[in-house]
């Protein structure tokens, strides 16, 4: 970009991801310059899936808790999503998905369709989400699945009518952007 110019990143933490302030020069569209700071959340890129079964018209989600979002409202703290995780260093989208899968909701896929990449929230996080789709039945269940205790996770596992996901979004019991962006993907294009 021709109109970013005198970088520089200082590290306010680095925990569990790196918050960085990053200090730059922009030209506006006016031709003036100004010096901005953005404060920026690196925690990695992302994929999330939703499993559903056009048999019985149902889908596979998650239910957890997420401190932010308790924090910001004390109701949304058990949060209902699709299957996610972050993206290790060596491994793909896909690889990590099937991965999560196995781990979160217990189901052994071989394969899903990647649909959607999005930025959840680019004013603040570098997360890029990868969001696919796959077919599941109930012979693919090979475990409860739950998460990884290493990883302190305790998911509950929802399986559930489509139209009572769809009817949660409808009543905010669903407030994940990725779990309604592929909700609504699935409704849009009538895989079930």
């Amino acid at each position: 970009m021709n109109n970013l110019k005198n970088i520089k990143h200082i590290k306010l933490s680095n925990e569990w991801a790196t918050l960085d302030r990053i200090d730059y020069d922009y030209q506006f569209k006016k031709g003036n310059w100004k010096r901005l700071s953005r404060e920026t959340y690196n925690r990695g890129n992302g994929t999330a899936i939703l499993l559903y079964d056009p048999e019985k018209g149902t889908v596979i989600l998650t239910k957890q808790f997420r401190m932010p979002a308790y924090e910001n409202d004390k109701n949304d703290g058990m949060s209902i999503e699709a299957c996610a995780g972050a993206i290790d260093k060596d491994d793909s989208p896909l690889e990590t998905i099937i991965r999560e899968t196995e781990e979160e909701v217990g189901y052994k896929i071989k394969s899903a369709k990647q649909v959607l990449t999005a930025y959840m929230s680019p004013g603040a996080l570098t997360e890029k989400m990868y969001l696919f789709v796959a077919e599941y039945s109930d012979a693919m269940k090979i475990n409860d699945g739950g998460g990884l205790d290493s990883e302190d996770e305790e998911i509950d596992v929802l399986e559930m009518p489509f139209s009572k996901a769809i009817e949660m979004i409808k009543n905010e019991e669903i407030i994940d952007a990725k779990t309604i962006m592929l909700l609504q993907y699935v409704q849009i294009n009538e895989l079930l």
